[in-house]
């Protein structure tokens, strides 16, 4: 005998509808009484939907997902056996008041148990607590140990209580709220170890003694001009590009110059090369090629008309990390220098900023920027551009990762992201890309940089 199992039941007074989370059973699944069915979210509460017979299901009226009215068929299932009437009846008849069924489950809830009468004037799960005094002793543990409302089935996975632990005191070993508590509370007693719920419940809670303080600080002045000229800098609409370059010919090449610099150089010069210095080189050469990123854009206050204002020098802003701050001192027309100077002016302007000795020439007259985040850690930034520029570039952290070659075999690749951000007022994202692949190319074949070399 086939019957429409109706969702009628475990719900409060003005819910007309459910979600479906998901189903426990499929068409042609056999279930036994008390078996979960389905798992339900209404607007108050996730509860599971149980079966009340034992049988196999034969349809499914509602897909995961879909929104179930309440009083409307929900799952066929043929009864094997046959049921009375009244068993048909507990189909569709909503569950008593002193289960806890018909309340919906909410903050207040799981914090204590309810107490008196509810709001229609029924008993609430206190007096039945009070009625099962009674009743005899609980019977032993088994199938109905588990058997118990949605609302206490999800309390007790909210409290993280196996319900099969529990001594049910009602109808037949039923579970109620109260078991559930009273277990909680044996359970965390302080003469019992505790077991927390969480990987969190471990951490103290904050103190209420203390109140919060706030203590006004003056900035400083490295801080002071980065607020101003962040200001500006972020009146500049950005648009963010970025490349993936293969540093592996680029770390052969520095591996091998390296040996040479370390026993050849002199006083002034750097002994020992990093990378920066053959992006820098890599970068002005781009702008011989790109002079629109080598400008800046200048505004007529009385007519409000923008020019854009070319430069020929390429002096390179490099932003270093100092016990003061951030600090965007300028190497000098890049142009007309080698990659062994730039290494050597890197050297001094890093040293005088270690220091706090820059001077005020040290950081005028940039026409664009380098940001090397990657020797703290990152691996993509936004750098955000300089007021009087029209483009950066940062650097993130250089990581081994594995490649394939033109044969398809396993190799090991040194890769870095690179990330432009452009002025979109006067840079379009073609020109920006077209720049950053002659950056890219020469980084990743850097024996072309010497055919380039003036």
């Amino acid at each position: 005998m086939s019957n429409a199992f109706v969702l009628l039941l475990n719900f409060s007074i003005g819910i007309v509808e459910c979600e479906v989370i998901q189903w426990f059973v499929e068409p042609g699944a056999r279930v036994e009484e008390f078996s979960p069915l389905c798992e339900v979210q209404s607007d108050k509460a996730s509860v599971e939907i149980t079966s009340r017979f034992s049988g196999v299901v034969k349809r499914l009226y509602y897909e995961a997902g879909e929104m179930a009215k309440v009083g409307k068929p929900f799952v066929d299932i043929d009864i094997q056996g046959g049921a009375n009437q009244k068993d048909l009846d507990a189909l569709t008849a909503p569950e008593p008041a002193t289960e806890g069924a018909s309340e919906p489950l909410n903050k207040e809830s799981l914090s204590k148990p309810p107490q008196g009468q509810g709001p229609t004037g029924r008993a609430t799960e206190s007096s039945a607590d009070e009625a099962s005094k009674s009743q005899p002793p609980p019977t032993k543990k088994g199938k109905h140990a588990s058997l118990a409302t949605p609302a206490v089935r999800h309390l007790s996975k909210e409290l993280n209580v196996d319900i099969l632990e529990v001594d049910g005191t009602g109808k037949d070993g039923r579970v109620l709220k109260e078991d559930i508590y009273k277990f909680v509370e044996k359970r965390d007693s302080p003469t019992q170890p505790a077991q927390p719920s969480s990987p969190f419940a471990s951490i103290p809670p904050a103190s209420d003694t203390e109140k919060q303080t706030e203590t006004a600080v003056q900035l400083s002045n490295t801080q002071h001009q980065m607020f101003k000229t962040m200001t500006r800098s972020l009146s500049i609409p950005h648009f963010l590009y970025t490349d993936e370059v293969n540093f592996s010919q680029m770390y052969e090449l520095r591996r091998r110059l390296n040996k040479v610099v370390s026993q050849s150089a002199r006083e002034g010069e750097a002994s020992k090369l990093t990378y920066l210095p053959f992006i820098i080189k890599a970068v002005s050469m781009a702008l011989h090629q790109y002079p629109i990123l080598n400008a800046r854009v200048d505004v007529d206050p009385e007519t409000s008309k923008p020019t854009l204002v070319y430069r020929s020098q390429h002096n390179i802003g490099i932003a270093i990390d100092t016990p003061s701050g951030l600090l965007v001192p300028v190497v000098k027309n890049v142009g007309a220098r080698s990659v062994l100077s730039i290494a050597a002016e890197l050297a001094r302007l890093q040293s005088l900023a270690a220091a706090g000795k820059l001077s005020p020439q040290d950081f005028t007259g940039g026409t664009i920027t380098v940001s090397n985040i990657g020797n703290i850690g990152g691996t993509y930034v936004s750098p955000v551009i300089v007021d009087k520029e029209v483009a950066i570039l940062g650097i993130g952290r250089m990581r081994t990762v594995p490649a394939f070659d033109e044969d398809d075999n396993v190799i090991k690749k040194h890769i870095c992201n690179f990330s432009w951000s452009a002025d979109h007022r006067v840079v379009d994202g073609a020109t920006m890309a077209r720049a950053a692949d002659v950056v890219r190319k020469i980084v990743e074949e850097p024996d072309v940089m010497v055919l380039h070399l003036r």
